[in-house]
């Protein structure tokens, strides 16, 4: 049996395809694919099972005597085929494997197996803007309102081919019962003030994912915990990001002490809107504390200074409005031996991205009546949630 591979991108989804045209004797009878080798197939390309789909088949040209010389790799484009003089007409049946399970029936199931309808407060942000664009590209529904500030309230934001209305602060309590009665699947996204909104969505009892790093943490902690709803709180939404950190979690929690005596020097820079304090760059900066670093959190150098960012930091220009730059400095006592460590993104898409797999997520543990807790950006990546 010889194959093709073919990689695609969906228009909407973006989530990458691999379709495979499978060659073979016995595909040509009247049995194409029984389920043994649909779950043969399964097991060798290690996706669950409902996730492959065997469409009709068409007539192509083999080589003679029923062989086939099919074996390149082709990325959106036409697939050759390669045959000895004398060919045959056989048929060819076609497999498609997604990311995502196929749903035949199911009406109340969406391409990402549980329909999720998205609130975005702050969709006239350019964060906001980003998650409207990342969840409709995933085939999420977003809902057409929004949390603004008093001044926003009645306003109308245009994200792509969606108008979101802005309701204020006075109506956001009426406004999400409102929709959660609507929506009962409804998961609310904010990158907004968490004083402004923790203890509504608690009172509420809706679900929500939350990534913006200022206010009171262990405020916000202690009322979601109270409330007993399900949430994603991260001060982190990218994906990669949260897997360094993870990585740096880890080393902390092995090797304790390790960088005894060592100085550390911390740089973060951001676009000059940011005025809190980068919290992944806070979070790294507590493994270096267990791993034997004295380091406070006041000494983190902040760069918001757009003429810096370029000279100091080198953001490029295009970038200065959206931005993460982080930079470690560790010296040994003797001032002999030096670690750096860097981690820098330009624009927003990255921790959007994060955002919908966080609210997949989020939605699942929902459908699946899991515990209702305050979920992170961790607990997304180790469930294997990324798209």
């Amino acid at each position: 049996m010889a194959a093709i591979i073919s990689k695609k991108r969906r228009k909407q989804s973006d989530a990458l395809c691999l379709t495979l045209s499978l060659v073979s004797k016995t595909l040509t009878s009247k049995k194409l694919w029984h389920s043994d080798s649909v779950r043969t197939m399964a097991l060798m390309l290690k996706v669950p099972a409902n996730c492959i789909v065997v469409q009709q088949p068409k007539r192509a040209f083999l080589g003679g005597a029923g062989t086939s010389r099919l074996g390149a790799i082709s990325t959106n484009r036409k697939q050759r085929v390669s045959s000895s003089s004398s060919s045959a007409i056989s048929m060819i049946p076609k497999m498609s494997i997604s990311a995502i399970p196929n749903q035949r029936d199911d009406k109340s199931m969406s391409k990402n197996k549980i329909d999720i309808p998205i609130m975005v407060n702050g969709c006239s942000g350019k964060m906001g803007k980003a998650i409207i664009q990342a969840a409709d590209s995933a085939g999420l529904g977003v809902v057409p309102v929004s949390f603004g500030s008093a001044e926003e309230s009645g306003q109308t934001v245009q994200v792509g081919a969606t108008e979101i209305v802005v309701h204020g602060p006075s109506e956001r309590e009426s406004t999400l019962a409102s929709l959660l009665e609507k929506y009962p699947n409804l998961i609310v996204v904010d990158f907004t003030v968490p004083s402004a909104v923790n203890e509504l969505y608690g009172k509420v009892g809706v679900p929500f994912v939350m990534g913006t790093t200022g206010g009171d943490r262990d405020q916000l902690y202690k009322t979601v915990e109270d409330s007993k709803v399900y949430a994603v709180i991260s001060p982190q939404m990218g994906k990669q990001v949260v897997a360094f950190l993870a990585a740096m979690e880890i080393m902390a929690e092995q090797f304790p002490g390790a960088f005894s005596g060592y100085s550390l020097q911390v740089m973060e820079s951001h676009q000059s809107s940011k005025v809190d304090t980068s919290g992944t760059a806070k979070a790294v900066i507590s493994c270096f504390q267990k791993l034997g670093v004295c380091f406070d959190m006041e000494q983190i150098q902040l760069i918001r200074d757009t003429q810096q960012q370029i000279e100091m930091v080198g953001v490029p220009e295009e970038h200065l409005s959206g931005h993460a730059f982080h930079m470690y400095h560790l010296t040994s006592p003797d001032q002999t031996v030096s670690f750096e460590f860097q981690h820098n993104v330009c624009g927003r898409s990255i921790y959007a991205e994060g955002t919908v797999d966080a609210v997949i997520f989020l939605a699942k543990k929902v459908h699946s009546g899991a515990d209702k807790r305050i979920y992170n950006m961790m607990d997304v990546l180790r469930e294997g949630n990324m798209r």
